[in-house]
């Protein structure tokens, strides 16, 4: 029987959510094993001056627990 775990990460990107995505889960995988899959939460932009400039995601991570 398996155990999975989930952890609540906040990544961002200049370019996109899906970039910003994709850089959350490369990041968590560096320190947590067995990332299984990931949940997209939210998603928020920050405005300057009428522009985008940064998306921001925060996903929930599942990852199965080793004994």
């Amino acid at each position: 029987m398996s155990i999975a775990k989930i952890t609540e990460v906040i990544s961002s990107s200049p370019s996109s959510f899906e970039e910003a995505i994709a850089n959350g889960i490369e990041r968590a995988n560096k320190t947590i094993k067995g990332i299984q899959g990931a949940w997209v939460k939210d998603q928020q932009v920050l405005v300057d001056n009428g522009k985008v400039t940064e998306y921001r995601v925060t996903i929930k991570i599942t990852f199965i627990i080793n004994d």
